[in-house]
């Protein structure tokens, strides 16, 4: 939004969450420091509102293992969605795929393979022979598939990721980070529901050899749902876990741990640590009209303002009653406003502590009114 000038009036609105949104009813707990994790990274968010709960390092690039297969099944759901995959449709399997190093589903050259079973040999048996008949499926080599990773990661907002294969082998420039993991499982989750159930897999059989689901937590923890391991000598033990208790959602990071059950251990404690201090109130669904603001030299004169997604806040468990809303716009509003252009910002405190502010959307486009509408308003403007 642009900075506000003396030229300018403001808008501003307070009001109270409606009466009717369902609040968590227990009283405010204080809120400890967060777990010192056994890591080289990490970062816990909230699924819906985006929340940072703990983080450390969330930035340094690190390299990804095999959470790199996040990115490769993405692309392989998005086949799927558009259509140039199917699920029932048998691929051949390279010399390349056959020799691939470090886990595999052991896929047999002789033997095309069914894209289900090569999205479960991704997931669960996290096989790399499997990513790469994958890749070659979708963008005729791992080379190009590469190409396509990259393009994914900067749509999606991965600034400081940079992939070099689909399987996580280890490469000095192949490298990410935990915010950037973490925007791409939320994606995941958000863009492919149908398929994530797959990373709930417990296990999974292919060529008369099954394999167990690395991610311990699955076996440990029934709000654990997903997602991914990850290790290799020089990027530690690694794991993206996903809980859901109740109706919420938390989302760890966790990379560079030194065993696999410590990688497990400490993502279980980031995940008790968000849910046990932390809730998340619904505010806005999308599309709802939040305010409504005066419009000058447009075809109408008032404009609808919103969210184009549902509205959460995560705050400190037992807060969610007290939350205060001030809603800021500019003023004088101007026509012609586009759907989706920022036109104030929802500011939310607690207890006079800020919360959190997000911009406030325009909900609908409006014209500039014809000459007889713009004449008119230029009269009123003389008088505000």
């Amino acid at each position: 939004m642009q900075l506000f000038t003396s030229k300018f009036r403001f808008f501003l609105f307070v009001s109270t969450l409606l009466a009717g949104a369902v609040f968590n009813a227990y009283a405010a707990l204080p809120v400890p420091p967060a777990p010192q994790i056994e890591a080289k990274a990490w970062l816990l968010i909230d699924f819906d509102s985006g929340k940072v709960l703990a983080e450390k390092s969330p930035d340094s690039k690190i390299e990804p293992a095999s959470l790199t297969k996040l990115m490769t099944a993405y692309l392989a759901f998005s086949a799927l969605k558009e259509g140039t995959l199917k699920l029932e449709q048998t691929l051949p399997v390279s010399e390349k795929a056959w020799r691939a190093e470090g886990s595999r589903m052991f896929l047999d050259p002789k033997n095309p393979a069914k894209v289900d079973d090569l999205l479960k040999g991704v997931i669960v048996q996290s096989g790399n022979d499997a990513c790469i008949v994958l890749a070659e499926a979708i963008a005729g080599s791992e080379e190009g598939f590469v190409s396509m990773m990259n393009a994914m990661a900067k749509k999606l907002g991965m600034k400081n990721t940079h992939f070099l294969n689909s399987t996580g082998l280890p490469h000095p420039q192949h490298l990410t980070t935990a915010r950037d993991l973490s925007r791409l499982a939320s994606a995941l989750i958000r863009d492919f529901p149908e398929f994530y159930k797959i990373y709930s897999m417990k296990e999974f059989a292919f060529n008369g050899i099954t394999q167990p689901n690395r991610n311990r937590l699955l076996f440990i923890d029934p709000s654990v749902d997903g997602f991914k391991t990850g290790h290799t000598d020089s990027a530690g033990y690694c794991l993206i876990a996903s809980a859901k208790r109740e109706q919420r959602r938390l989302l760890s990071v966790v990379l560079g741990a030194k065993s696999d059950v410590a990688r497990a251990m400490e993502s279980q404690r980031l995940l008790n640590f968000g849910f046990q201090f932390f809730e998340t109130v619904k505010l806005y669904p999308a599309n709802q009209s939040v305010s409504t603001l005066r419009l000058y030299k447009g075809t109408q004169s008032e404009i609808k303002t919103g969210f184009p997604r549902d509205l959460h806040v995560t705050v400190p468990r037992g807060t969610g009653k007290r939350i205060q809303v001030q809603m800021i716009s500019q003023q004088p509003l101007l026509a012609p406003i586009k759907r989706g252009q920022q036109l104030g910002t929802l500011r939310l405190t607690v207890d006079g502590a800020p919360a959190g502010d997000y911009p406030l959307l325009a909900l609908e486009s409006v014209p500039v009114a014809g000459i007889l509408g713009r004449g008119w308003d230029n009269i009123l403007l003389m008088f505000k």
